[in-house]
């Protein structure tokens, strides 16, 4: 392994000029080639974790996800590795499992690893995370929820949610049950019930009820198959397509057919609702996109640019086969 004083050895330079061209300082045009020549000779990879410590401008992005085995999350973490890669920063993982304490280490950890920013792919926002950014004082960028006080990249949930209702009551339903989760988690929890809400109530023919289940698909089987065998509803509109998923395994087990007895949306896009029968219709989130905007716009952030306070990231409802059309 090569260092920075055997680059400067074979350079014939010292190494602090070594370390001026490896962070982008001011050298000469004679001496930048001598040194890279050297470094292509010799295979030489910088230490960018140490590079990025003694910088002025660090180029290490700390990112704090609430769970890895999440499709929307490892979408959003490849957008952004892409984009840092793209702009020579590197990126930093910290998985919480949905713990909020382990959150608060995470924050503190990366200001005592002197990153450049921090990403959050947010559930929720507390005072003691507010506390904490406030603290620390570095450029914070949160993706999936928004806050007043925290720059924010977000999936338009109620506009979404409520083009779906539209969707649904076109297609002729009524007797409508939503699955969603706990008002804790804004987005998925309330923007998206309430964008659903709002549609539903320009009608006024509908019986809909509203329930609550976990994240977990498991859970959502349980839940799904009270809704089926106490209200029997002529669609089940779920806030996630692993709600959506759990609601169809519920279908398979009370002997309900999908979509001629059954209809089922989800929210979400992901891979397997193609591949799966039937075909899961729901909104599709462009997660990777978001994870690019938000590497960008932290980026900005870190190095003195403005950037909007809220950036909205796209949908699409995608139409497949788990939705039939009801007569009115």
């Amino acid at each position: 392994m090569k260092t920075i004083g055997d680059i400067a050895k074979l350079a014939g330079v010292a190494k602090s000029t070594v370390s001026r061209y490896l962070n982008g300082g001011s050298i000469s045009e004679i001496t930048k080639r001598r040194v890279e020549r050297i470094i292509n000779e010799t295979g030489y990879v910088p230490n960018t974790f140490a590079q990025s410590l003694k910088a002025k401008i660090p180029n290490i992005i700390g990112t704090i996800v609430p769970r890895l085995d999440s499709f929307a999350s490892s979408q959003i973490l490849m957008g952004i590795d892409e984009k840092l890669r793209e702009l020579n920063y590197q990126m930093l993982i910290s998985n919480t499992s949905q713990d909020l304490e382990r959150e608060m280490e995470s924050i503190y950890s990366y200001y005592n690893q002197k990153v450049a920013g921090i990403i959050l792919l947010a559930t929720q926002i507390s005072d003691a995370h507010l506390a904490a950014f406030e603290e620390v004082k570095l450029p914070v960028i949160i993706v999936g929820q928004q806050h007043d006080n925290i720059y924010s990249v977000i999936h338009n949930d109620e506009a979404a949610a409520y083009e779906l209702g539209q969707y649904v009551l076109e297609k002729g339903h009524r007797k409508i049950a939503y699955l969603g989760v706990n008002e804790k988690d804004i987005a998925v929890g309330i923007k998206r019930k309430e964008g659903f809400k709002r549609a539903v109530e320009e009608k006024e023919d509908c019986n809909v009820r509203y329930y609550e289940t976990s994240f977990l698909m498991e859970d959502a089987v349980e839940v799904a198959c009270n809704i089926i065998e106490n209200f029997d509803p002529s669609i089940l509109v779920c806030a996630t397509d692993n709600i959506a998923l759990g609601a169809l395994k519920a279908a398979h087990v009370k002997g309900v057919s999908v979509p001629s007895d059954l209809s089922i949306t989800g929210f979400g896009g992901y891979d397997v609702t193609e591949i799966i029968h039937p075909a899961l219709t729901t909104v599709k989130f462009f997660y990777k996109d978001a994870g690019r905007v938000a590497a960008d716009s932290l980026i900005k952030l870190a190095t003195g640019s403005e950037v909007p306070s809220i950036i909205l990231s796209n949908y699409k409802i995608i139409e497949r086969e788990s939705v039939d059309i009801k007569n009115i």
